[in-house]
């Protein structure tokens, strides 16, 4: 007995010493970095100290904090930075479907103020600013060197004012000038059409509104058809949708799955991270769908893009989306502003993170360019055969056929007529022409019934 006890009393001192050995570099390490990061904040203190005193002009201090607090957060990635009381509001106000602007989603990338895309039906989209546009000038002033928001703060401006920005663009030899009228930018979050038999879902953005209006825009194409079984597929079209709400990403992906996980988020704890899973239930009843993306399609958009694919709910087509695979939370701080920081990354259900890659689309697509960047119409070598081309039936004299019975001439026009309506959309829209074109070939498949 008495050697176990001098045995269990040897253990314990031994764990005390081996407890101590460990320990002690540990807390030697953590008061060594504390000691540290107290130096920083007083050479921060020792600074501020000397601008406010010493600088060749009398300064603000609180304007001196809100510069420093913003080289803090946008030091750390793009995306996140500090919202004064203002923008803050102006945050929410965009949040619930209406805001003054210019109707345009910026980033910025190695300091260069880039535009990620334009809101349809806005100012900036009708000037004709286009996705991966590098603003270099507002009105004349250079934008190098300041952040995004103070360069956002130079786009904001009196409804019905004009601003100048001068834009790079890839394939242009030169910067050129757009001019943009401010307006109040009120967004339709999701418009809906019937291209023949086929539902087509435009969605510009993800507010508060995405979701109601996706459902209420399926549901009267639906009905405009006569009913679920008439549907013969869903064009999804995200392209240039720049994102918005997690909240409303899920909703619209949720409203095509009947099961599996929609998305992931994981931050630095791992415990925090959380899932998000479909429930029951597809507004278009297992009908085929398309998705259509672009390079200007990011954040929300490429959630739903890429739990659709990941599911083999949709087919993805298009070209490589803009890879935005972070997720900001507002952050409300005293004084009425806030901070939006970066806490998560998101995966689609099969565990990709798109971040800075983008969702590959399964049939790439490229969209032909249609006008110069001054706004004329290019003129195609080599162009293609008009569709609209003589035929025999055209020819006078030309002999009937005699074998059609009416029903079969009526059904032969209308596949006519059919074939113009798309010809006629190629040259509008390239891509949603070939979206089509796929969900028809699909239908005669019977692939999905």
């Amino acid at each position: 007995m008495r050697k176990f006890t001098m045995a269990a009393l040897a253990g314990i001192l031994g764990g005390v010493l081996l407890t101590t050995q460990v320990a002690g570099p540990l807390v030697a390490q953590e008061s060594e970095r504390d000691s540290s990061v107290y130096q920083q904040l007083d050479l921060f203190g020792d600074i501020f100290e000397r601008i406010r005193s010493q600088y060749v002009e009398e300064v603000e201090a609180p304007e001196l904090i809100e510069a420093a607090i913003n080289g803090m957060l946008s030091s750390l990635d793009p995306h996140s930075s500090y919202l004064p009381p203002e923008d803050y509001e102006d945050m929410r106000t965009q949040t619930r479907g209406e805001f003054g602007g210019l109707g345009i989603e910026v980033t910025q990338e190695d300091g260069f103020v880039t535009v990620v895309s334009p809101i349809d039906g806005t100012p900036a989209d009708a000037a004709g600013v286009e996705a991966g546009d590098i603003i270099t000038h507002v009105d004349g002033e250079s934008l190098t060197g300041l952040s995004l928001d103070e360069a956002v703060d130079m786009m904001r401006g009196p409804v019905g004012t004009e601003i100048i920005i001068t834009v790079v663009r890839e394939g242009e030899a030169e910067p050129f000038d757009l001019s943009i009228i401010r307006d109040t930018i009120t967004l339709t979050a999701v418009r809906s059409r019937l291209e023949g038999d086929v539902a087509v879902l435009r969605v510009t953005t993800f507010n508060e509104q995405t979701f109601d209006n996706l459902e209420e825009g399926l549901a009267e194409s639906i009905e405009e058809l006569g009913g679920i079984d008439a549907l013969q597929g869903v064009v999804l079209d995200l392209r240039n949708n720049p994102g918005g709400l997690l909240n409303q990403a899920i909703s619209v992906a949720d409203a095509f799955l009947d099961q599996g996980e929609i998305v992931s988020t994981r931050g630095r704890d791992p415990e925090e991270g959380e899932r998000f899973n479909a429930s029951p239930g597809d507004l278009a009843e297992g009908a085929p769908i398309v998705v259509l993306i672009n390079a200007g399609s990011a954040s929300a958009s490429e959630i739903v893009a890429g739990a659709l694919q990941d599911h083999r709910r949709a087919i993805v087509v298009g070209t490589r989306s803009f890879g935005k695979g972070s997720v900001q939370t507002v952050i409300p701080l005293r004084g009425d502003g806030a901070m939006r920081l970066t806490t998560s990354r998101y995966y689609t259900p099969s565990g990709r993170s798109i971040q800075a890659l983008g969702i590959s689309p399964d049939i790439l697509v490229e969209q032909p360019s249609q006008r110069n960047g001054d706004g004329t119409e290019e003129e195609e070598e080599d162009s293609p055969p008009s569709p609209f081309a003589r035929s025999e039936a055209d020819l006078r004299g030309r002999l009937d056929n005699d074998s059609l019975t009416e029903e079969d001439r009526r059904l032969l026009e209308e596949e006519r007529r059919r074939a113009e309506e798309m010809a006629r959309l190629r040259e509008e829209d390239y891509q949603l022409a070939y979206a089509l074109d796929i969900l028809r070939g699909l239908s005669e498949l019977g692939r999905f019934r």
